[in-house]
């Protein structure tokens, strides 16, 4: 069987779907927590209220809760994903409209209900959006869709964050939240259109849709490496990252120079990062491409140690931060294709809710005593611990290698 040219891969109807999800579901995500910060700021809601308006993301990171209903039942209409996916897309706009339409001063208690709801919906549609991809995309797919999926996610959140603190400038917040509301019309659209992808078979039971997920990975032969994997892939990475605007402060660069080149330049290095990325892993299979992009980010950590001995140079940053970001897109990619990759087709709304959930975990753990170790190493001895860190993830690719079938490439590996 000869292989799919490269250029059908990358133009087909599968990988279009998969971007323009990616941004429906990126776009919500700020909008309950800068802009909505940014709102209740400007209206003089004491910092108390607003740090606890954090809580409201909640269902991010419990969305696996929920899940198995999503793999059991199918709804009367478009199918057992898109049926789903269309109710919830539906649902957050009108939270949305419902959110900005409230008032932080008189009522927080109905902004942050509001702001719940709305989050319950994001991660509802994240919760479909990750199934629908992993049985929409062929195995040799799920790098490039991944990659896709993720620059349309960013993109979604650069439209929330800054366009929407630049339109609240000029309009009140309910029409700002009315407008990022119309936003996500694509992704409706996209749902009604876009085929229901084909699953031999579904739970029979809601109580099978809860608990076969769980046997069936946990009655692999490296399952619980896989989640140990899971956990310390990106954990240098993340820690550095938790550092990086203290960093770039304490040796000298200013707020301009951070936005500029950090901010603006990095986006698009990380987009660039993640297409590469999806490309190379149509080649290389994603186990090679994990190995390959984690030693690329671990090197790119060190870079952070060659900066802070050469200070505030906007050359050396810069180099930085394109290696930094493409290198990070290019892992993000490899680690986000590989959790589909070893989903059960019959399960794979709760099964990729679970790692989802999972790999948060080091965002928030392994992040809160980076500011400690910071000030006890100081900062280059901080970023050289956060390279070596991350080679016990490293090591664990040729343990799960061995056995892992890497399905975008149909071998062994």
């Amino acid at each position: 069987m000869r292989p799919q040219p490269l250029f059908s891969i990358l133009f087909n109807r599968r990988m279009l779907v998969a971007l323009v999800m990616g941004f429906s579901c990126g776009l919500p995500l700020l909008l309950t927590m800068s802009v909505l910060q940014a709102w209740m700021m400007e209206e003089g809601v004491d910092l108390t209220t607003i740090g606890l308006m954090a809580l409201v993301g909640l269902p991010y990171t419990l969305k696996f809760l929920w899940s198995p209903l999503f793999d059991r039942y199918t709804l009367p209409f478009f199918g057992r994903r898109r049926g789903w996916l269309l109710i919830s897309q539906l649902a957050l706009m009108a939270s949305l409209i419902w959110l900005g339409n409230n008032n932080p001063v008189s009522h927080p208690e109905l902004l942050a209900f509001a702001a719940l709801v709305v989050t319950f919906f994001s991660a509802s549609q994240d919760i479909v959006v990750d199934a629908y991809r992993r049985e929409d995309l062929s195995d040799r797919e799920l790098g490039l869709g991944s990659s896709l999926y993720i620059n349309g996610y960013r993109t979604g959140m650069l439209l929330a964050s800054g366009g929407g603190l630049i339109l609240s400038d000029h309009m009140p917040f309910a029409m700002v939240y009315l407008i990022m509301a119309l936003c996500l019309l694509p992704g409706v659209i996209t749902t009604v259109v876009t085929p229901e992808p084909e699953v031999k078979a579904i739970p029979a039971t809601l109580k099978i849709a809860v608990i076969e997920p769980l046997l069936e990975y946990f009655q692999r032969p490296n399952a619980l490496w896989v989640l140990v994997f899971i956990l310390m892939y990106k954990i240098g990475d993340t820690m550095a990252a938790a550092m990086t605007i203290p960093f770039y402060l304490d040796i000298g660069f200013t707020k301009t120079q951070i936005g500029t080149v950090v901010k603006l330049f990095g986006f698009w290095a990380t987009v660039g990062g993640t297409i590469f990325g999806g490309i190379v892993m149509i080649r290389l299979g994603i186990i090679r491409s994990l190995l390959i992009f984690g030693i690329l980010q671990a090197l790119s950590t060190a870079g952070f140690a060659l900066l802070a001995i050469a200070g505030p140079n906007l050359t050396a940053l810069s180099a930085v931060i394109a290696f930094e970001n493409l290198s990070g897109g290019m892992g993000t990619s490899a680690y986000a294709a590989y959790m589909a990759s070893i989903t059960d087709k019959r399960f794979t709304a709760t099964q990729y809710a679970l790692l989802t959930s999972l790999m948060g975990i080091p965002r928030v753990v392994a992040s809160a005593p980076t500011g400690y170790l910071a000030t006890q190493m100081g900062w280059k001895s901080f970023f050289i611990f956060c390279t070596l860190i991350a080679i016990p993830g490293l090591l664990l690719i040729f343990r799960l290698g061995g056995k892992h079938h890497d399905q975008s490439s149909n071998t062994y590996i």
